[in-house]
């Protein structure tokens, strides 16, 4: 274990630069935990539209939301390679993409009555959804340029900052939930609509306060962030890149949206149910998305670096790490899955909410399984996405969500007439698959010999 502790990619190394990323992903489970409690306590349509249109909006969103943010990659690999000046120009470009994002995002916000209504939820549920949805679009431009302004900060190791941005952006969220939702200190109670409004105020927020940091003084100078102008050859890198990775999540998360749609069909409580017993499983989730970014930057320092061996040193840990964690949280979703319920119970309403809570615990049994997979999934993927390797994942994950979740669940829903425990046998069976797939990549070592960035410093690139 000593041994392990200080060797190059050993547990050290990984949770210093792992810790505040944990902690930074973890504060965003937490603000969608409490944001789900709040609207289960307001009504079970509020919490049931939550989901859904929060997934379609936020698939939307991941297809610039892992461009921009595989900019981490570059800060990487440059400051691996000693080319630190180069960092700013790859900034820039990912500012340009979040732009076009971002008005790409709000253009489908006039569609949106017309989508929720072709999916064919209770109308109740679907006045929430567009309500929800629409306001969401407002942030994403914002959402946006904060991921690539992260990136690029952990990119370079600067996960401190990331953590304190992103803890007080939640704070600000979870605060503004509650006055919005309810209508505290005077606020107006708007309901889903005041949790839309929560979002994209700790979005700007966000924001800013990241710009304040990487504009000024003590980062502007050294790694080049006054290169603001678009260049044509970083750029596409980027895109060829980065879009590869902005598809996987958009596919990955298409998915699960299709998914959380369809058992929408089967009723409001199962709905609510899957809706609750998947903003728990973030508990297990969201941490380790900040184990799996720091994966990618030791991988990307250490392949700028030309020396794989290292980057291997280092999944081995995050790999341990991860499963550490995860598999006594899956033994408490399992064996007392009523821990966690218990507080989206104590303001519910009292003759509804308990088929509801029946459900969702034995949908968390179904979390407890692929839980473990998870970690191989968001482990090994990250490692593959810090050399280059985004391409492989992006296909895996396209092909993978159509052959074992949409099309099985469709067919399970629609022809079949299956109950929700099939459904959620199906995500199990999808995630469980991923997991073994990027084991797989990442042990062929295919990744070892990617790059993202130009082999020597060429400022007109």
């Amino acid at each position: 274990m000593r041994q392990r502790w200080n060797a190059e990619g050993g547990y050290r190394q990984v949770l210093v630069l792992a810790v505040p990323l944990v902690l930074s992903t973890g504060s965003t489970s937490v603000q969608h935990f409490f944001n789900r409690i709040f609207l289960s306590w307001y009504a079970p349509e509020a919490v049931a539209a939550a989901m859904p249109a929060g997934m379609v909006s936020y698939a939307l969103l991941c297809l610039f939301l892992g461009t921009v943010g595989y900019v981490g990659t570059f800060a990487a690999q440059y400051h691996g390679a000693g080319q630190e000046g180069r960092v700013g120009a790859a900034l820039w470009q990912a500012l340009w993409v979040a732009l076009a994002g971002g008005l790409l995002c709000l253009a489908t916000a006039p569609f949106a009555p017309a989508f929720f209504a072709f999916v064919g939820h209770d109308p109740a549920v679907q006045r929430h959804e567009v309500a929800f949805y629409v306001i969401l679009c407002l942030g994403a431009m914002p959402a946006l340029a904060a991921a690539a302004f992260a990136g690029v900060l952990s990119g370079l190791g600067r996960t401190v900052p990331v953590m304190w941005v992103t803890l007080g952006g939640a704070a600000l969220n979870v605060l503004l939930d509650w006055l919005l939702i309810f209508g505290r200190w005077g606020f107006p109670a708007l309901g889903i609509a005041g949790a839309g409004w929560a979002n994209v105020a700790a979005s700007l927020a966000m924001a800013a306060a990241f710009a304040v940091i990487i504009f000024g003084r003590g980062l502007r100078r050294r790694y080049g962030m006054a290169a603001w102008r678009p260049e044509r050859g970083l750029l596409l890198r980027l895109l060829s890149f980065g879009l590869p990775s902005g598809v996987q999540y958009f596919v990955d998360m298409a998915g699960f949206t299709v998914f959380i749609l369809l058992v929408g069909r089967l009723g409001t409580a199962e709905l609510a149910a899957s809706t609750i017993a998947f903003n728990i499983n973030t508990i297990a989730f969201m941490p380790m998305i900040g184990i799996g970014i720091a994966v990618s930057v030791l991988v990307g320092r250490q392949v700028g670096r030309g020396d794989p061996a290292g980057a291997r040193s280092a999944v081995r840990s995050a790999f341990q790490l991860t499963f550490g964690y995860m598999a006594p949280v899956a033994a408490l979703f399992f064996f007392a899955p009523g821990l966690f319920l218990a507080p989206f119970a104590a303001q519910s309403d009292p003759e509804l909410f308990p088929a509801i809570a029946a459900v969702a615990a034995v949908l968390l049994r179904y979390v407890a399984v692929y839980t473990l997979f998870d970690g191989l999934n968001i482990v090994f993927s990250s490692a593959i996405k810090g050399a280059g390797d985004t391409r492989f994942v992006m296909a895996m994950i396209g092909a993978m969500s159509l052959g074992i979740l949409i099309v099985p669940s469709y067919l399970a829903v629609a022809v079949f007439h299956a109950d929700i425990y099939a459904c959620w046998g199906i995500a199990t069976a999808y995630v469980i698959a991923l997991g073994i797939a990027f084991l797989l990549r990442y042990r062929s070592g295919a990744w070892e010999r990617m790059r993202v960035i130009e082999a020597t410093p060429s400022p007109g690139a």
